[in-house]
């Protein structure tokens, strides 16, 4: 009797745990993460600014978030970068613990710089061969408003 007792308790701790992950994953519009739509990204209010700033930008036409702040070496390598983002992102949203205005990471500012790269291949040839990457000087050091352009 015990045993089914605990195994009952277990099933219904299971089943509450269950569904209070299903709920929350609904109601965060989990879904939308797996899309490439920028809408996504303005889920949480904190990244209303960026996101209304890039429509604004002159990226708007060309980029989408995935586009620069994603990396495209491999798919391993973009479902890691999507975890880790998605952690930190949930976290700061449900604690509330989140830097306002939001900053990029160092980890997402190297994904950034190298796709600033690859997209502008012809026009940073003769900077990148002069080792900007190596003295630390990334793309939007000078160029800070080209993705998102103004944030007022």
């Amino acid at each position: 009797m015990k045993q089914r007792t605990l195994k009952l308790l277990l099933a219904g701790s299971l089943g509450i745990l269950a569904g209070l992950g299903v709920f929350t994953f609904t109601y965060a519009e989990g879904f939308s993460y797996f899309s490439t739509d920028p809408r996504a990204c303005a889920n949480c209010h904190i990244m209303n600014d960026p996101y209304d700033s890039w429509r604004k930008s002159s990226h708007h036409a060309a980029a989408t978030c995935v586009d620069c702040h994603m990396p495209h070496d491999s798919l391993v390598a973009k479902l890691i970068a999507k975890a880790d983002n998605g952690y930190r992102h949930s976290k700061g949203f449900t604690f509330q613990d989140f830097h306002e205005p939001i900053m990029i990471k160092p980890r997402n500012s190297e994904i950034l710089r190298v796709n600033c790269m690859r997209c502008h291949t012809e026009f940073v040839q003769g900077i990148s061969a002069h080792g900007s990457a190596s003295t630390g000087v990334s793309c939007v050091h000078c160029h800070s408003h080209v993705g998102h352009g103004s944030q007022k």
